[in-house]
C-alpha cells in the first residue's frame, strides 16, 4: 500500500503547467443612452413682442434623460438638417396654419461668429473635455424684423452624430 501511494504522489507532480493568453480590443465609438433618446433637447428663443426688431440668442439645453458618451479621443461629428420649414439654405420657425416665418441660424459657440455657424446638412467636428458626458454645442440666433403675427412659432431639427 505504501508503494501505491508513492506512485500516486509522483504522478500528481508530473502535470505540466501552461499559460493562457488573455486579450481584448477596444474600438472607438460613441453611445446615446437614456430614457428618451429620440429628443436630444430644446432651443427656446423665449417670448417677444410682435413688433420687436433685432436679434435674439438662445442656448441649447440638452435633455437630462439622455447621455452622450464616446471613447476618449474619438472624433465626433454633428450634422443638423434645415428643419421642417427651411427655405433657400435658411432655417425658419413657422406659425401653425399660416405661412409666416422667422429665420434663425445655429452656431457652435455663444459668440455667433461666422466660422462657428452650423451649415445645413454638413458635418461639424465637435470638441469635448469630458468623454463620459458630452453636451452638444448648439447656440441659436433668431432674427426678428418687425411686425409678426402673434402665436407660437416652431421648427423641428434632426441631429445626426457620426464618429
Amino acid at each position: 500500500m505504501c508503494i501505491l501511494l508513492m506512485f500516486y504522489v509522483s504522478s500528481a507532480q508530473s502535470l505540466p503547467t501552461q499559460n493562457i493568453q488573455v486579450s481584448a480590443s477596444i474600438v472607438a465609438g460613441c453611445v446615446v443612452s437614456g430614457t428618451n433618446t429620440g429628443v436630444f433637447g430644446t432651443l427656446d428663443f423665449g417670448t417677444h413682442s410682435g413688433v420687436m426688431s433685432g436679434s435674439v440668442s438662445a442656448s441649447y439645453v440638452q435633455s437630462t434623460t439622455i447621455n452622450l458618451a464616446c471613447t476618449p479621443n474619438t472624433t465626433l461629428n454633428m450634422s443638423i438638417n434645415g428643419g421642417t420649414h427651411s427655405a433657400t439654405n435658411t432655417r425658419n420657425l413657422k406659425i401653425a396654419n399660416f405661412s409666416d416665418l422667422v429665420s434663425y441660424r445655429l452656431y457652435t459657440n455663444a459668440n455667433h461668429t461666422a466660422v462657428s455657424e452650423i451649415p445645413i446638412d454638413q458635418n461639424v467636428a465637435l470638441t469635448y473635455s469630458n468623454a463620459n458626458n458630452i453636451t452638444l454645442p448648439i447656440y441659436g440666433l433668431l432674427q426678428l424684423n418687425g411686425v409678426k403675427r402673434a402665436g407660437n412659432y416652431s421648427d423641428t431639427l434632426t441631429v445626426t452624430l457620426s464618429w
